[in-house]
């Protein structure tokens, strides 16, 4: 069976950013590409806008562990369906989405799982949809699925002013968790109280193990993106049958590690990387994000953070961005014609 589309033609290439080799920001490139075809079970969006994440960093420098190729990045996207594979319903042409993908997100037209799909929600503007997937999933696998945090408890967030730490502060604040999390800058803690952390440490300023422990607060759950610096620190703060959960390594990947403390207070050292878990697990995530989490968006008690929307072609320069760590939420790349980038990425 062939793909079917919308009644307008569909054309016969598309723009797509690629890294070029492995290297910093200046390997990215503007390239043609022929359109891709949705296969069985597929959707082909046409992409308004792709998110900017860490992960897409570390993939064009040839660190990303686990990936082949380094050309294709980009996690995440929102757009409009424009056709869809056998197997795949034609409700979906015409609908506004946003996807998660395994790469190639930095394009005009991309091919998904249809099942990696989900509606953009109601009051979320196309454009900021395009922020949303990777970090909620991020968030909601590592901190709901395995065992939700109970209210009242303390939740430790690490780089609280990053898109999955934005996300993480609000969701936890909008189920009546309280949160603690560090930040690099006056004004990032500012944006993080205003997202309704309960206490904000400024890491270059202050030590957040020594500030706890004066305060007196056991975080049940710590969620790191730092890694090897502040792991033996983040076993030192946590309270009894704790657990530290470790998505990302910015400090490093090796550590050395006193155990005592594990022992000595039952805790768990969990870690996970969203991109490499199953198709079926994927499923399950997105299909948890729609029910639980699209509705706080929806009313209000969790909000889009974009930072920035920059270009497709200025994607060197969102990657510069985000290796300098001066944006507060999410980096956007923009896709879709006739859309005006945010006044934050006029500069």
């Amino acid at each position: 069976m062939r793909p079917r589309n919308l009644p307008h033609p569909l054309p016969q290439h598309m723009r797509a950013v690629v890294a070029s080799r492995p290297g910093g920001p200046d390997v990215l490139t503007v390239t043609q590409r022929a359109l891709p075809r949705p296969a069985r079970g597929e959707a082909l969006v046409r992409v308004v806008a792709a998110g900017v994440n860490r992960a897409d960093l570390m993939q064009r420098a040839g660190h990303y562990p686990g990936t082949a190729a380094v050309a294709d990045l980009g996690l995440e996207v929102s757009g409009i369906v424009v056709s869809v594979g056998p197997g795949v319903g034609d409700d979906l042409l015409g609908r506004e989405v946003c996807a998660l993908l395994p790469g190639g997100g930095y394009a005009e037209y991309v091919a998904v799982r249809a099942a990696h799909l989900a509606p953009v929600p109601a009051g979320v503007s196309t454009v900021d949809a395009a922020g949303l997937m990777e970090a909620t999933a991020t968030v909601w696998s590592n901190l709901y699925m395995p065992d939700k945090p109970v209210p009242g408890s303390w939740l430790l967030v690490h780089g609280g002013a990053s898109g999955i730490g934005a996300t993480a502060v609000q969701l936890a604040a909008a189920h009546g968790v309280r949160v603690a999390t560090t930040v690099g800058s006056p004004g990032k803690a500012r944006f993080v109280a205003g997202l309704g952390a309960d206490l904000v440490i400024d890491h270059r300023r202050q030590d957040f193990a020594d500030e706890l422990c004066e305060r007196g607060i056991r975080p049940a759950v710590v969620l790191d993106i730092v890694g090897a610096d502040y792991l033996q620190r983040n076993l030192r703060v946590l309270e009894r049958g704790g657990r530290v959960v470790v998505i990302g390594h910015q400090s490093g990947s090796r550590a050395s590690i006193d155990l005592e403390p594990l022992l000595r207070s039952n805790l768990t050292l969990t870690g996970s990387g969203l991109r490499m878990r199953p198709d079926h697990e994927k499923d399950q995530i997105i299909a948890d994000l729609v029910q639980h989490v699209w509705p706080l968006y929806e009313s209000g008690a969790i909000v889009p953070t974009t930072h920035a929307v920059l270009p497709l072609e200025r994607a060197a320069e969102a990657h510069r961005l985000l290796e300098q760590s001066h944006h507060r939420g999410k980096v956007l790349l923009l896709a879709g014609p006739g859309l005006p980038p945010t006044p934050e990425s006029r500069r």
